[in-house]
């Protein structure tokens, strides 16, 4: 699983914050890292600095191997709260997609009444 961070020129995108982002991303994400190709984080201040609620969002997208990306965003006062915000949304996408692909390939039978 690689992970990408990209970042708008509002917010500073040091070694702190690049490893704050990949500790949420590996906790979160961790149980489905085999399953990932990408995760791409993008964070940007909606309000390019001027003091305003909620400014901060933080989307990630990821690329499942063998499906279409799936995408979420969230918005919070401080990028930290965008961060957690936005990994948890993902892992519940995530949750819901690999929960969905695996019960199907458990209950697919064959003609001969056998599970692959």
């Amino acid at each position: 699983m690689q992970i990408q961070i990209n970042t708008d020129n509002n917010i500073d995108s040091g070694d702190k914050l690049t490893s704050l982002i990949e500790g949420e991303i590996e906790s979160s994400f961790g149980a489905f890292q085999d399953r990932l190709t990408t995760v791409d984080v993008h964070l940007g201040d909606e309000s390019a600095g001027r003091p305003s609620d909620n400014d901060m969002r933080c989307m990630i997208e990821v690329r499942p191997r063998g499906h279409q990306s799936v995408a979420v965003s969230h918005h919070a006062e401080t990028t930290h709260e965008a961060i957690t915000g936005a990994c948890h949304k993902m892992h519940s996408r995530l949750e819901t997609l690999f929960g969905r692909l695996d019960h199907d390939r458990a209950s697919h039978t064959t003609v001969r009444g056998t599970t692959p």
